[in-house]
């Protein structure tokens, strides 16, 4: 699937992701390929995400995530 992270100030991630561990608001969930269309919040925590072989990590403080269509697009208030 494709995976976009984003901030205002500029573009964090955008590619290839088999995986995407996200802190919602009431818990964190993860998204797969093929995964069905939704929305949500996104709650202060960590975003992990695995490109290929290779997991990387975000830590957040909040934002939102749309999934549609095999691409997944993160919108996020700040990271480090």
């Amino acid at each position: 699937m494709i995976l976009e992270i984003l901030t205002p100030e500029k573009k964090l991630y955008s590619g290839e992701a088999s995986s995407v561990t996200l802190p919602g608001v009431d818990g964190s969930f993860q998204i797969l390929n093929r995964h069905a269309p939704i929305i949500s919040a996104l709650g202060k925590g960590t975003i992990k995400y695995k490109t290929g072989s290779e997991t990387k990590t975000l830590t957040i403080s909040g934002g939102f995530a749309e999934c549609l269509k095999n691409k997944v697009i993160v919108l996020v208030e700040g990271a480090n």
